[in-house]
């Protein structure tokens, strides 16, 4: 029987010739990355377990992105402690404030992860990097501290599930819809454990920003990982940010998968998830024109170039609603700077956004944008949970860039094909 990517990979860093589904290993891990949340715990955890030296300081990434600028007193002390960490075990990847960036745009972004590895990271959108080939999960803080000493760590080899995108995507319709209708056909527990291995004539078809937020999204289904099959648009990319080696992994014709989904997606429409699941996902054109309070474009899921590009071309020249506040956050510095360089940054301004640096803020309510009672949200984010972004009384809705631009023009929940 063959394997599929995910096993290939995992087969490879346990030191084995195959892997099983449900299968316990100990495996090696290319990189371990941590935030400025998320790494306290662990120092603590790892001063406790008596770890004395990390196991490689080239193969760890420490990042602030979640409450930076620190938002209050203890959020500069959670930057800190992982600042002290850094100094004391000589990390190599620690990235500071101006120079950082939101985690899972910034790794690929420095040529951290390429395909063929297996990493964790202490934040549950890690499978963000399966964009690339690799196979990348979240762990707790505490597997953090332990693949900080080890450099490796246990798993449960988790069975495969294969999206099939077929079709050509119609106009103004992209990464964000496919996933989030995805999540609405799987459910939020449809994918719990797998790894969600998205293939298909689309897939080739879509930039690495779109290949991005697909995976990042992979999460919202309950999947241990998303991953895809590294093609040439990704070598390109990860060639140019790194001489490091490696291998590209491709699901045997034989690979066995727990389920398969076939998805034409030529008459899709933009998709929109309602308040409070990913997965409670409609078609546009079955929403309500329902008033916004805020629209926030942006977040790891959607805080590359181009998305930026595409929202720019619906605010050109227009002006966002008088009652609706726009906030656009690039994921890096580098994408500010280009953001800077292309005029774009230009035309959100006049057109009445605010700029943020990259944070993760709004995303998980902690800053740079909390809801108020009852207000409601349009967000290219990732998850709409019940008092995530705010009061517990806000509702926060999930779109494409392109949905947000055109709904903060109208004030409300908009079509941007209509626009």
């Amino acid at each position: 029987m063959g394997m599929t990517i995910t096993e290939k990979i995992f087969a490879a860093h346990s030191g084995r010739d195959s892997v099983k589904p449900s299968e316990l290993v100990f495996a090696k891990v290319d990189l371990v990355m941590g935030t400025d949340v998320t790494v306290p715990l662990s120092v603590e955890v790892f001063n406790r377990m008596g770890a004395k030296e990390v196991f490689d300081p080239k193969k760890i990434a420490l990042v602030n992105d979640h409450f930076v600028p620190a938002k209050d007193v203890k959020a500069a002390g959670l930057s800190k402690i992982m600042r002290e960490f850094a100094r004391k075990q000589e990390i190599d990847n620690y990235f500071e404030v101006g120079r950082s960036g939101i985690c899972h745009a910034l790794l690929p972004e420095k040529g951290l992860v390429l395909p063929g590895d297996l990493v964790v990271g202490a934040d549950s959108h890690t499978c963000t990097y399966g964009a690339l080939g690799a196979f990348a999960t979240g762990v707790g803080s505490t597997d953090m501290a332990t693949s900080w000493a080890l450099g490796e760590n246990w798993f449960r080899i988790p069975p495969s599930i294969k999206i099939v995108y077929s079709g050509k995507l119609p106009e103004m319709v992209g990464g964000k819809d496919l996933i989030l209708y995805t999540i609405g056909q799987l459910g939020v527990d449809g994918a719990v454990y797998c790894s969600l291995e998205f293939t298909g004539e689309v897939v080739r078809q879509l930039p690495l920003s779109d290949r991005f937020t697909i995976c990042n999204m992979a999460i919202e289904a309950g999947a241990k990982g998303g991953i895809m099959e590294a093609d040439e648009k990704v070598t390109d990319y990860v060639t140019e940010r790194s001489t490091r080696e490696f291998t590209i992994y491709e699901s045997d014709e034989d690979a066995s998968y727990l389920k398969t989904y076939e998805f034409d997606v030529s008459d899709l429409e933009p998709q929109v998830a309602s308040p409070y699941l990913p997965s409670n996902v409609k078609p546009i054109s079955e929403v309500e024109p329902i008033k916004i309070d805020q629209v926030v474009i942006g977040s790891c899921t959607n805080g590359h170039l181009e998305d930026f590009r595409n929202a720019a071309q619906i605010l050109k020249g227009k002006k966002v609603h008088r009652d609706v506040r726009l906030i656009v956050i690039p994921s890096t510095q580098l994408i500010l700077q280009e953001m800077i360089s292309e005029g774009l940054i230009q035309v959100f301004i006049e057109a009445g956004a605010v700029i943020s640096p990259p944070t993760c803020g709004p995303c998980i309510g902690g800053h740079m944008g909390v809801l108020a009672e009852n207000e409601v949200g349009l967000y290219t984010t990732n998850r709409n949970f019940k008092g995530r972004n705010g009061h517990p009384t806000s509702r926060v809705y999930l779109c494409s860039p392109v949905v947000a631009a055109a709904s903060a023009i109208k004030g409300v929940i908009t079509d941007p094909r209509k626009l």
